[in-house]
């Protein structure tokens, strides 16, 4: 139980750091490497976002579920519908994108990836410090 809400709040300033990251970054100059780090960051958002909502969940699922959500969009993209939307309402824009970009899907598997081993050595360590014995001085 308590490691569930260590891993949830872990996830909640992941989270609201990782906003800020994306916010800061969508406000630079575009670039490749602002657009790959933007991309890196939502999926770290998602995956940080899911953890949120459902601590108990493994990794390995919440890493893939991060990476299938980032990949769905990116096809959804093709759509033409997030460009129409992110025009009416610009935060729309934030998190369904814009332009379909091939470059992006390794973007997100590889986040997905990278974000999935922090988050199981966390876990690890985690469990490591709760399952040593202390020592207590006298």
């Amino acid at each position: 139980m308590v490691a569930n809400a260590q891993r949830r709040l872990a996830a909640l300033v992941a989270l609201a750091v990782t906003i800020a990251a994306g916010l800061v970054a969508v406000s630079l100059p575009e670039s490749a490497v602002t657009d790959v780090v933007g991309d890196a960051l939502y999926v770290v958002a998602a995956y940080a976002g899911l953890v949120v909502v459902m601590p108990r969940v493994s990794s390995f699922v919440v890493g893939a579920i991060a990476a299938v959500w980032s990949v769905g969009v990116e096809f959804f993209q093709l759509t033409g519908l997030p460009v129409q939307w992110a025009a009416e309402f610009r935060p729309l824009g934030l998190v369904f994108g814009g332009v379909f970009d091939t470059r992006d899907l390794a973007v997100y598997v590889v986040a997905a990836s990278v974000t999935t081993g922090i988050d199981i050595a966390g876990r690890r360590v985690l469990l490591r410090a709760r399952c040593s014995p202390r020592s207590i001085d006298s």
